[in-house]
């Protein structure tokens, strides 16, 4: 039976949190005492429990906030919570909680391992199971390091420079100095360079840190410190090399595979016959579409995922929290659209409707060619009611037979969203002759018109990428997702490596690693197409062919202002656009998956490029680029022991805010 890497929810005595913030304040609901970590179980539980935190990024709409809002890559959906994130309003302020919870959250995870850290070189047994060698106790260090040092990569690329502990906290402590992000990321280096040396390349345990992972976050933090131009992060002339050098060695292990279809990462939230539904013969389906729980678990278990938060269909493990990510992507499918309803319905889920992808993301597929954008994004929705349904007139009958019947049945598609192109805008009277409904991105109302948009806040295109077709428990309602939180995988690897190789001018390697994932993006002969392709994307009806010919990426995209890239009007030369480049190509592969806020805080592009392709982000200014540090953190550190002035807090806050 496979194993999983739980994790435990280990309350510690008030003495021993190891929060970098003392005075946070902690429910006690335990009597385990500071002995349990001298124990080969509690130490065991203490490792266990130091995964916990990595969960908190799925768990809550903190996911979408702090990672996808206030980028080029989403709108608003209309029923929208902590809009000020993506419109950078007076309400995305140092006093906001999701701050304070990222940054309690991560400083929590931190004091675990720290106790780890600490106990680990002192626990002595010859009869333990689990720790009873050198090479074992090892292990879990390394576990913990990694962790340590992930966590950390996490604060300094919302925050900056931040305080650094490395030791359990013991009383109580209030003065923390902010270091200097120089030296936040030498300490994560220096974790993560131990993990990467100490941890095993696979593990029996699902979930558990590997020499693959760490290396993987070697050289995104490698990326991350060396891609600084104005920014100041300690960045070595070194860096780009060693970005390269660890993305290579992740790549090059053999312990990674690309999946050969796009679609395979995100399976089971596709109808169990799909690709191959097409529009039948009405009422032919005949069945309400569910998910695949075999797909979907296989998928969990794919060869490209790297390193991932577990979540799990289990309630006495896993009852009181769960993935709620599959909740924020999906448009009001329930309302205004006939043959579609919520009720028992996990397999389109709960539409909380925050956020959908902008006209940047959408025009930014080849979506002829390259099979992310369908595979990506729900355009049919398959009708699990006949509530409401319309039935034929004699006025739009096929045949008289069908006059009084159902337009479509059970199964059959019940709406229908066309990604067309300005270019090639759909006359309401082509729309009309569906007998579904019908969103066109673009339409018109009679030929020669002015060209509107179909889709809007409400009705807009559904990632699938974190829909979960299963729940925690069978009830509609339930919120509690099980599908993992996946933090790395390889493709990212290849586009590290790219963007590595491709920052030192060597163009033609970086592109050898750009084209291996569009060789897994393009279509394969002999696949099944969505019929849009030839409908409206210039496709040929019954093509299969393979479109890596046409897909292949050559250095005339960064060479020249290439009409697929749209570029920013104040991106000039080679190196700048091969760096806007690879910021499109992420969005090609990574769109939605809670990359986006650091990708551009990175290439110092946030401000540039949201003012341009976010028309929501009305209030970004350039200190936005640092998230502020959570005023309830500043109010509760102290100098010297002596409660900070208030030139001493603004000292001590990010610039600007």
């Amino acid at each position: 039976m496979k194993k999983y890497i739980i994790p435990v929810i280990t309350i510690m005595l008030a003495l021993c949190i190891g929060s970098c913030k003392k005075y946070l304040q902690e429910d006690l609901v335990s009597t385990l005492t500071q002995n349990y970590y001298t124990t080969d179980q509690g130490l065991e539980d203490l490792v266990k429990s130091a995964y916990t935190p990595l969960r908190n990024k799925f768990e809550g709409e903190q996911a979408y906030a702090l990672y996808n809002f206030g980028t080029d890559e989403f709108i608003e959906g209309d029923q929208f919570n902590f809009e000020y994130y993506n419109s950078y309003a007076a309400s995305y302020n140092p006093a906001e909680g999701l701050l304070n919870g990222l940054w309690t959250n991560n400083y929590y995870a931190i004091g675990r391992c720290n106790i780890g850290l600490q106990q680990l070189p002192l626990f002595k047994s010859t009869t333990s199971k689990t720790l009873s060698t050198p090479a074992q106790i090892t292990q879990r260090i390394a576990e913990l390091r990694f962790l340590r040092g992930y966590y950390y990569f996490q604060l300094v690329q919302q925050f900056a420079g931040v305080p650094l502990v490395t030791q359990p906290t013991i009383n109580k402590q209030t003065d923390f100095t902010r270091a200097s992000v120089a030296d936040v990321y030498k300490l994560i280096f220096a974790d993560l360079r131990f993990a990467a040396d100490n941890l095993s390349a696979t593990n029996t345990d699902q979930g558990r840190a590997t020499k693959g992972a760490a290396m993987h976050f070697l050289a995104k933090a490698y990326l991350t410190r060396g891609s600084a131009v104005t920014d100041v992060r300690g960045q070595q002339p070194t860096d780009i090399d060693s970005a390269a050098y660890y993305a290579t060695q992740v790549i090059n292990s053999g312990t990674y595979a690309l999946e050969s279809d796009y679609m395979n990462l995100w399976n089971g939230v596709y109808p169990a016959n799909y690709p191959k539904v097409t529009t039948p013969a009405i009422g032919q389906n005949g069945a309400t579409p569910a998910g695949d729980i075999g797909k979907f678990q296989t998928a969990q278990a794919s060869k490209e995922i790297i390193f991932a938060a577990q979540f799990i269909k289990d309630l006495t493990l896993d009852g009181t929290t769960g993935n709620r990510t599959h909740e924020y992507y999906i448009c009001q499918y329930d309302v205004g659209i006939p043959g579609l309803a919520r009720t028992t319905d996990n397999f389109n889920g709960r539409p909380f409707r925050r956020l959908g992808p902008s006209d940047y993301t959408i025009d930014l597929f080849d979506r002829k060619n390259d099979s992310r954008f369908y595979k990506s994004f729900r355009t049919v929705f398959y009708s699990n009611t006949n509530t409401s349904v319309p039935k034929f007139t004699a006025a739009d009958a096929p045949t008289p037979a069908l006059v009084g019947q159902f337009k479509f049945g059970t199964g059959d598609t019940a709406a229908l969203f066309i990604a067309n192109s300005k270019t090639n805008p759909l006359l309401n009277s082509q729309i009309a002759k569906y007998r579904y409904t019908v969103y066109a991105r673009y339409y018109q109302a009679t030929a020669g018109g002015p060209i509107l948009q179909g889709f809007n806040n409400n009705k807009y295109l559904t990632l699938v990428k974190m829909l979960d077709p299963v729940r925690l428990t069978s009830d509609y309602n339930e919120e509690r997702g099980i599908r993992n939180g996946i933090i790395a995988r390889l493709a990212e690897t290849y586009l590290i490596a790219a963007e590595a190789y491709g920052r030192k001018a060597d163009y033609t390697t970086a592109l050898t690693y750009i084209n291996k994932i569009r060789q897994r993006a393009a279509y394969h002969a002999g696949e099944f197409k969505n019929p849009q392709i030839y409908m409206f994307d210039g496709g040929t009806p019954g093509d299969v062919s393979d479109t890596y010919g046409n897909l292949q990426a050559t250095t005339t995209l960064f060479t020249t202002n290439a009409a697929s890239e749209n570029y920013p009007p104040t991106v000039t030369t080679t190196a700048d656009r091969f760096i806007h480049f690879m910021l499109n190509e992420r969005t090609r592969e990574l769109c939605g998956e809670f990359y986006r806020f650091e990708d551009l805080v990175r290439t110092e592009t946030l401000y540039d490029r949201t003012k341009l392709f976010n028309k929501d982000a009305t209030s970004i200014i350039p200190r936005d680029k640092l998230r502020p540090i959570p005023q309830i953190q500043i109010d509760a550190t102290t100098l010297s022991g002596q409660a900070m002035s208030n030139d001493q807090k603004k000292a001590y806050q990010n610039p600007g805010w």
